[in-house]
């Protein structure tokens, strides 16, 4: 009961409910993990009881019932339908849509800077509608003009976008090299941003090491909070039945950082010796690198491409295969990993990037081979397929392991808990009389 004459201490945030802006550049659904990160995520937080609201350019997420979706319309540069078209004058908006057109007739990629000074313009008209701003990886300039306005932010960085970067301009050839300068202009930008920003949250311990070493941010400032999976989906299903042969793959089908190449020429070695199919959950582009492979290693009745697939028909895609492939040079979690392991599915992985830690290096879920490594690659995936007790043991401890560590539930949980933290330290809930007010993360990860 409180005293005569005192005044009660309001509740700490974390046990209120929070109007959360949960921002994203681009969120598409099936490609790349940003859509599925921001679909989920808000789903859990709305589902504990906060007010979110998704501001996303285009492509927009899918999101489920009870998440607000904004739209924060670029001019949509980048479309599937008619990508690098430049829309008529009549369309151009104001001069942020006359920077992102120059920045692509220039070879760049404008989106991150683009969209997080529309975010900026637009949160600065309400700073009273939202308690706390989630960034998923924007780090655009406009993101400190947020900070600056007062309003409590949070970022999250996946991985460093420097890491895509040389990885590709390895793979490039002679002009090439110069048009994947210019379009990874924009990782100059997200390094500066990244350091002035505090806290991040970081779903690996890798990745944590690598935005510290690539984009030389304080570790102090970063959190890990891992990533999840939708467990009504992705789950074992017993009453499936494995398809003899079938090996499954979630990835990007044409970037060089996904491995897709030396998953085909371990499905080629494994072509000549049984009968295998291998279904990669992408698009490809037609004549394009991914492609022309698939026709040189003479895979083309061996190899499906599928894309556009709800989460349903993912998960009974990946519960129908024998074996699960990650074949990546380098993750900073892997959301296809998580998924394949909820399946039950036996799961191949490089060792790369956070795939042991997702993995578990001595634990049963999986079983990791050197990256860009096809000869490897294929010895594992065929020793799984010829011994059906590892893969039902294996995929028994792979969900055992989602279990433990890997539900979008607690990841939202840890979320919130970080955006109260945030919102303590920037606006201070009013501490009883001698009490401290809660250290930013920086100070309080050095020992404050």
């Amino acid at each position: 009961m409180t005293q005569p004459g005192t005044t009660p201490s309001p509740r700490p945030f974390a046990e209120r409910p929070l109007r959360v802006a949960l921002l994203s550049y681009r969120s598409k659904q099936h490609v790349g993990g940003q859509g599925v990160y921001v679909r989920h995520l808000s789903r859990e937080l709305a589902a504990l009881g906060h007010d979110v609201t998704v501001l996303s350019g285009q492509p927009y997420p899918v999101l489920d019932e009870g998440v607000t979706l904004e739209k924060l319309p670029s001019l949509d540069l980048y479309n599937d339908v008619s990508p690098f078209v430049t829309p008529p004058l009549r369309e151009w908006r104001d001069w942020i849509d006359v920077l992102e057109v120059l920045t692509m007739w220039t070879a760049g990629f404008p989106e991150p800077l683009t969209f997080s000074l529309r975010a900026n313009r637009e949160l600065r008209r309400r700073l009273s509608d939202f308690d706390v701003v989630h960034d998923n990886q924007t780090l655009g300039w406009g993101l400190l003009g947020v900070r600056a306005a007062g309003i409590p932010l949070v970022t999250t960085i996946h991985h460093p976008i420097s890491v895509d970067r040389r990885i590709e301009l390895a793979e490039a050839r002679g002009l090439q090299k110069l048009s994947k300068r210019r379009w990874y202009g924009f990782v100059g930008m997200q390094a500066r941003v990244a350091r002035r920003l505090d806290p991040i949250l970081v779903p690996s311990r890798s990745s944590a090491d690598d935005i510290a070493r690539e984009f030389g941010v304080d570790p102090a400032t970063m959190e890990v909070t891992p990533l999840g999976v939708d467990t009504r989906y992705f789950r074992p299903r017993p009453e499936l039945e494995r398809v003899p042969g079938r090996i499954v793959c979630t990835a990007s089908a044409d970037s060089p950082l996904k491995g897709v190449a030396v998953l085909l020429r371990a499905a080629a070695k494994l072509a000549t010796e049984r009968d295998i199919t291998l279904t990669i959950v992408s698009k490809p582009k037609p004549g394009g690198p991914t492609d022309r492979l698939v026709d040189e290693l003479s895979l083309r009745d061996r190899v499906e491409f599928v894309s556009g697939i709800d989460d349903t028909a993912l998960a009974e895609l990946i519960a129908s295969a024998e074996v699960a492939v990650v074949p990546s040079f380098y993750e900073g979690f892997s959301l296809p990993a998580v998924e394949a392991m909820a399946c039950a599915t036996p799961l191949v992985a490089s060792h790369a990037g956070a795939l042991p830690e997702v993995v578990g290096t001595d634990s049963d879920a999986g079983r990791l081979v050197p990256p860009g490594d096809p000869e490897a690659l294929s010895e594992a995936i065929a020793a799984l397929l010829d011994d059906a007790s590892e893969r039902e043991r294996m995929g028994a401890a792979a969900w055992r392991r989602v279990q433990e560590r890997f539900t979008w539930r607690a990841v939202a949980e840890l979320t919130a808990q970080r955006y109260a933290s945030t919102i303590d330290s920037v606006r201070g809930t009013r501490p009883a009389d001698g009490e401290p007010r809660p250290a930013p993360a920086r100070a309080r990860a050095n020992g404050a």
